[in-house]
């Protein structure tokens, strides 16, 4: 693998090769580890699927000074990594950005939001989307899908795809602040948030939201491992109910989620 190393602040571009993709103005879907790892599940089964292919590492001195330890056993510092899509059958060409951590301060925030649309910008992308979560602090047999973007044009076709507008509140982290700087810069951002406990890793809220972004962009993958982790997910509520003897944690059908926490949408 070639590596092309881009050194910005604190921020490193580690590229898998010095050939850029022929991409025509691409999505931006992010999907950053928060809570209940709803946004990054619902982006790496994509990834997945899709079979994309990768662009760049992103590592930083802001994120936490660990490693993660893989699945065949080696070791990689955390970092951020994004992957392109180019679309078939007249489908949007995509950049996929997943990550093992968010940053650990705001400044470190606001320059990562920053070099990402940098790099978003050069294949002349033009609509961003991060996918989030909605805490609610309750258990839902349905997640619903909540939504918010940068102009009233998107907002008004969130009905038609089953998204609830939310109209009060904040998105914090890089969820929120990467769809804000998209506005300064003349991008559309749109945030889908799942809705979930916040309790657990919840598979069942990332597939809701994954399943209205595909409808929403008109791409179709297989959603078969991703079925079987929210199932997993509900194997682990349901065990969780039982513990807790059933005291109020599930919503009933049709009932409107709790308001989440004075702190805001924490996704």
């Amino acid at each position: 693998m070639v590596q092309i190393f881009v050194s910005i602040k604190d921020i490193r571009f580690v590229y898998s090769s010095n050939e850029r993709p022929s991409l025509k103005s691409p999505h931006l879907i992010c999907g950053f580890p928060g809570s209940g790892y709803v946004g990054k599940l619902a982006v790496d089964h994509l990834i997945q699927e899709l079979q994309a292919k990768h662009l760049v590492d992103i590592y930083s001195s802001s994120f936490p000074p660990q490693v993660v330890i893989r699945s065949d056993g080696t070791v990689d510092l955390i970092k951020n990594s994004i992957f392109w899509w180019k679309g078939d059958d007249g489908a949007t060409d995509l950049l996929l950005l997943t990550g093992d951590s968010q940053p650990a301060t705001p400044d470190s925030e606001y320059a990562l939001a920053d070099e990402v649309l940098n790099l978003a910008s050069q294949f002349e992308t033009s609509q961003v989307f991060t996918l989030a979560a909605y805490i609610t602090g309750v258990f839902v047999d349905k997640p619903k899908v909540f939504g918010t973007a940068t102009d009233l044009d998107i907002v008004s076709k969130f009905a038609s795809h089953n998204i609830s507008a939310m109209d009060s509140g904040s998105i914090t982290g890089m969820n929120g602040l990467i769809i804000g700087i998209a506005k300064l810069r003349n991008m559309k951002g749109i945030c889908l948030l799942g809705e979930t406990s916040g309790y657990v890793v919840d598979a069942k809220a990332s597939k809701s939201i994954l399943e209205t972004l595909l409808n929403m962009i008109r791409v179709k993958i297989d959603m078969t491992n991703l079925d079987k982790r929210a199932k997993d997910t509900e194997l682990l509520i349901q065990t969780i109910e039982q513990q807790m003897g059933g005291r109020g944690t599930r919503a009933l059908e049709g009932q409107q989620p709790q308001k989440p926490r004075d702190t805001g949408y924490i996704s």
